[in-house]
């Protein structure tokens, strides 16, 4: 089956937290339905920013299921799936694609570091084998944060191998020219992992992007993406500049903690400022100040 693309940008969505720490299932499901009613795409839960290994597979399988069960269509879902071995990063996969998931995205095997490509494309082609004919994959390259990255040869190896399994590939190494490289690969879709080479990405025929602040700023990202789409580039550019600012004031102060604080002050629901360790929350004192910096 051919995987069609969501275009424009899809939200990373955040895990919130009770008091216990247990997910607090109401206040995903809402920010689902908030996040999509403003504009994205589609929803990726458990990536880097939704606390993914902080999660564990049952947690997440049911996560996903009310997700499913407050309504949300489970094919605008790309959850994150990758974990440091093939058989619990197949049996998550499975789960989520049995559950209807549009996809899933999956870090490469990030334990072990200085590994070889060839290495690196063992666990794929084993993890596509494991789950069956149904994989729809995208890479995950992440490699501040997972030191084992998958270099654009090794995407393209694996795509060309495993054209309807490996189907894209979220680049969030902030290297615009490892991006470029990846869209030359014939077939495989890219998806940049933040608003900031939005306009780019789009140039080259991307679908949009995948960007954490869109739990915050959604519709912005999106009606900048929609702009360009549709024809307004220079309107699309002049948005994109207001969009960037906004990203960088927040990488500030750490996108995890800033935006749940930023969601428990306007929300009024101080489980919005849960984070699960080894985070740290945000202060109630720095993301209000961060809220005049968002609105100066």
């Amino acid at each position: 089956m051919t995987f069609a693309a969501p275009r424009g940008v899809i939200a990373p969505i955040l895990t919130p937290f009770n008091d216990d720490l247990s997910i607090a299932t109401d206040l995903y499901v809402g920010l689902a339905h908030q996040l999509l009613e403003q504009g994205c795409a589609g929803l990726a839960p458990f990536g880097t920013t939704g606390e993914a290994l902080s999660v564990g597979i049952d947690e997440r399988i049911a996560a996903m299921g009310a997700l499913i069960d407050g309504g949300i269509d489970p094919a605008l879902l790309i959850p994150g799936t990758g974990l440091s071995n093939v058989a619990d990063t197949a049996r998550l996969s499975r789960a989520c694609l049995e559950l209807g998931a549009g996809a899933v995205m999956t870090l490469p095997p990030f334990y072990y570091k200085a590994v070889s490509e060839d290495g690196i494309y063992r666990y794929f082609a084993e993890l596509v084998a494991k789950i069956g004919e149904k994989s729809r994959i995208f890479l995950y390259h992440i490699p501040p944060v997972a030191v084992v990255g998958i270099p654009p040869s090794l995407a393209a190896r694996l795509h060309a191998d495993f054209p309807e399994q490996i189907v894209g590939i979220k680049d969030s190494s902030g290297d615009w020219d490892n991006t470029r490289q990846l869209f030359e690969i014939d077939g495989l879709i890219v998806y940049p992992g933040s608003e900031l080479p939005l306009i780019a990405a789009l140039e080259l025929g991307g679908p949009g992007c995948i960007s954490a602040t869109a739990n915050v700023n959604a519709r912005a990202i999106a009606n900048c993406a929609e702009m360009y789409i549709s024809g307004d580039v220079e309107t699309a550019r002049e948005a994109h500049k207001a969009l960037s600012r906004v990203r960088l004031t927040i990488q500030d102060y750490g996108p995890i903690p800033a935006q749940k604080r930023l969601l428990a002050i306007e929300t009024g629901d101080a489980r919005w400022a849960n984070v699960r360790p080894p985070l740290d929350p945000l202060s109630e004192e720095n993301g209000r100040e961060l809220m005049e910096l968002l609105a100066s």
